[in-house]
């Protein structure tokens, strides 16, 4: 039988369980195994300083020294193995990747050393006393058969001579080993609650890490996504677009050279080259979609006032901005939501005139589209908004909405990017 966590956690939350599981004894392995790496340490790193300080410095010794910032680090590794022993919970590392002798962490390992060949020794020594101090008494009603017995000794001939009085010492025994594993534990947990503290990164350190990582990882699948999308976009371009183009040309040859065709023939042709005509716009219009040319051409000012042109609601636009471009990832996103926004406008507030604006503010360029509608928009109402929002979270921006009912529809998207 054992206890998840730590030994805090099995001390408070389930005392009465400590005993008969396994915790004190590795609480005890844990105490005694600190005393093993105290040792190895302390002897490593006394040759390491002695070898660098009686060698020639600039041929060995100095190398020699430089190696004590890694032999600290080492000991870290260790300790943050060896709390498993006690402590299930993960011991994240607190180094961040710069030099050993620049980080923090590594002079709490190398104190944290120091400490330990202070403590292990102590460790060692009241662990042999409790093992003596509970041995004896438990173990009386068979001292007497063995080699060498302590009954020779004048105070235990009369325990060991009365069967009442050894077995009475043995309950006594079984006391103080309960008792011994409450302490061991306690000790154990102390001593794993400092190592935690000065070797481990703090709960928010880790998570912060996590949360880098989640950032860096959504920025890599959104830039994948875009160069699919551009991928895709020239593919069809060049491809697809292009020979639909030339068979557009060629029904219009034929058309021109049927003038005295049979009727039925000529509106079939007619009808070919319109629908292909209307097929070729779709896709123009698809591939404006996936990444319109104006964005590469002109820029995110010059495709925001295209699309604002093409809305049926007036727009004023406003562009209060540098001539630096910002990165294609958040050029993209401010686009497509500047498009949403004017679309939903035009479909659904109702508005008689809206303003756009585009302005680099510090630290960050600010997309703020707002209308005289009729408000009431909600982003639970579809996927439009949803979908603008995660765009726009993709390359770490964000999205607030204000849409009063009878107030109009303001829709502010910032995403942070120094020019």
């Amino acid at each position: 039988m054992g206890i998840e966590g730590g030994p805090w956690e099995g001390l408070v939350k389930a005392p009465l369980r400590v005993p008969p599981s396994s915790l004190p004894w590795r609480s005890a392995a844990y105490l005694l195994s600190g005393f093993v790496v105290a040792v190895v340490w302390l002897a490593g790193t006394l040759v390491l300083v002695a070898v660098g300080v009686v060698t020639v410095p600039i041929v060995v010794g100095v190398p020699l020294l430089r190696l004590l910032p890694h032999w600290a680090e080492a000991l870290g590794r260790v300790e943050r193995a060896r709390l498993r022993l006690v402590d299930r919970r993960p011991a994240p590392s607190p180094h961040q990747g710069r030099p050993l002798l620049r980080e923090a962490a590594t002079w709490r390992e190398a104190g944290y050393g120091l400490l330990l060949c202070l403590l292990g020794p102590l460790n060692a020594v009241a662990l042999l006393v409790l093992t003596l101090l509970v041995g004896g008494p438990l173990l009386a009603p068979f001292w007497r058969y063995l080699p060498g017995s302590p009954s020779a000794n004048p105070s235990w001939q009369k325990v060991t001579a009365d069967p009442a009085l050894a077995w009475g010492a043995s309950v006594a025994g079984l006391v103080l080993l309960i008792t011994a594993a409450y302490l061991v534990t306690a000790a154990a947990a102390a001593e794993a609650g400092l190592a935690r503290t000065l070797l481990t990164a703090p709960p928010e350190r880790e998570l912060e890490l996590r949360l880098i990582e989640v950032d860096r990882s959504r920025a890599r699948l959104a830039d994948a996504f875009d160069n699919e999308r551009r991928r895709l976009e020239r593919d069809l371009h060049d491809g697809t677009q292009q020979r639909l183009t030339g068979l557009i040309m060629t029904l219009g040859l034929v058309k021109m050279e049927l003038p005295g065709a049979d009727p039925e023939a000529r509106k079939l042709v007619e009808r070919a080259h319109r629908e292909a005509r209307e097929t070729l716009e779709e896709l123009q219009a698809l591939v404006r979609g996936i990444h319109p040319a104006i964005l590469t051409d002109r820029g995110l000012e010059g495709a925001l006032a295209e699309a604002a042109d093409r809305c049926p609601v007036p727009v004023t636009v406003r562009m209060e901005t540098s001539h630096q471009r910002p990165p294609e990832s958040v050029e993209s996103a401010l686009y497509f939501a500047g498009c949403e926004a004017l679309t939903n406008l035009a479909k659904h507030s109702g508005a008689s005139r809206a303003e756009l604006l585009l302005r680099d503010a510090p630290g960050r360029i600010v997309l703020q589209v707002s209308d005289d509608g009729a408000g009431g928009a909600d982003t639970g109402g579809g996927t439009g908004l949803i979908g603008l929002a995660d765009r726009v979270a993709a390359v770490g921006g964000t999205v607030s909405l204000s849409s009063p009912v009878g107030g109009g529809t303001t829709l502010r998207v910032e995403v942070a990017w120094t020019s």
